[in-house]
């Protein structure tokens, strides 16, 4: 898709702060986020849906391969997930901690640092 910015992002034609990558997915920092360490988690393959994913379940637990990051680099049981795909038309997971977790939800650079240390 030529305008997705999710398909420009896989490409690093926009940076982002990607936590994970692997073959199939990405996962990096919402631009916008909910609480310090929001990340989307993407197919690198262009699918509308979640649900239209060929391998959604290697998709499910990349998922939760980043919330047990998070848990660790933020200190929180509390992990939220969410899926619309209402605001980009691009496959994605929102993966993030409660918004009670301490620290700056703009710092992207320490908190993809965060979770990049504590991932298994």
């Amino acid at each position: 898709m030529e305008n997705c910015i999710f398909c420009k992002i896989i490409k690093k034609e926009v940076p982002s702060h990607i936590v994970y990558e692997n073959d199939n997915f990405l996962a990096f920092l919402d631009i916008n986020p909910q609480s310090p360490g929001h990340c989307q988690i993407i197919p690198k393959e262009h699918h509308r849906w979640v649900w239209d994913v060929p391998n959604v379940g290697e998709y499910f637990e990349v998922a939760r391969k980043i919330a047990k990051a998070q848990r660790k680099a933020f200190n929180t049981d509390w992990i939220l997930s969410k899926i619309v795909g209402d605001e980009v038309e691009h496959a994605h997971i929102w993966v993030y901690p409660n918004n009670k977790v301490s620290g700056d939800k703009k710092d992207f650079k320490e908190n993809a640092q965060k979770i990049t240390a504590n991932l298994e």
